[in-house]
């Protein structure tokens, strides 16, 4: 099998590439820095990955990666790039939150639809959407990456549900995970107040999840209970609860 990796040259991406070359698969890496990729390629063994350098915020970017990646017969996609952007909506940059749509959003649904159609009509294969746990509530001061992770997340379900109904053997899923202890957090300019997982963890719970065919994962107890838990809370109740841990988030 061979898998296709975004966002692979840090973090989580890196870590569920690892995994899977484990697991003995082939790879195909992509992101924007070529010398980190080159470096994860001389890691696992360059016979068995390739590198497609590629900026997925431009939709152009996100078809051509399509296209040279479905010359290696792709079985796995995850699609993991993305980043955040902490601060007040009316005051944040609307430039780097329009890139963030195009990166969390745009890309995301532009590689699961393409793939989608080549692994329907071979009635196999496997799309791993990495959402965040984000993605079941709003996020006052971080408002617009939790509404792009709100989007991975009800995409992700709807596309499942379609599947399922067409007695589909293709998988689609979506990654939730919390805190994690990534180069994230710099992008984003936040510090977590709650103590996060480490990336080789939460790349252990995708995969492991992916091939159990879990359509939400969602790594540790502590989290599930705080994801489903919060389903019980009324939005506003919840907006201001959130709001309160993200001031804490830009105290650093």
């Amino acid at each position: 099998m061979t898998a296709l990796v975004t966002g692979a040259s840090s973090g989580i991406g890196r870590e569920i590439a690892l995994k899977l070359a484990r697991k003995g698969m082939r790879l195909v890496i992509s992101g924007r820095n070529k010398e980190k990729l080159e470096q994860l390629r001389d890691e696992i063994g360059a016979n068995r990955v390739r590198i497609i350098v590629a900026d997925i915020s431009k939709e152009s970017e996100c078809r051509r990666l399509y296209e040279e990646a479905s010359e290696y017969n792709i079985s796995i996609v995850v699609n993991n790039a993305g980043f955040g952007l902490f601060g007040k909506f009316c005051e944040s940059k609307l430039e780097r939150e329009l890139e963030m749509i195009d990166v969390n959003i745009k890309a995301v649904h532009i590689l699961t639809k393409l793939f989608l159609r080549d692994f329907t009509e071979k009635n196999k294969g496997y799309i791993l959407n990495v959402a965040s746990a984000a993605g079941f509530m709003a996020g006052p001061l971080m408002s617009t990456y939790y509404a792009t992770k709100n989007y991975v997340v009800k995409l992700t379900q709807a596309i499942n549900e379609e599947l399922r109904v067409q007695g589909s053997d293709v998988y689609v899923g979506a990654f939730c995970p919390g805190p994690v202890k990534t180069p994230f957090n710099d992008v984003a300019g936040v510090d977590f107040g709650l103590r996060g997982i480490t990336a080789k963890y939460a790349a252990e719970c995708a995969v492991k999840g992916m091939f159990e065919r879990r359509t939400l994962i969602i790594p540790t107890l502590k989290m599930k209970i705080c994801v489903y838990g919060s389903r019980l809370i009324p939005d506003n109740a919840l907006a201001a609860v959130t709001y309160n841990i993200q001031t804490k988030k830009g105290e650093h």
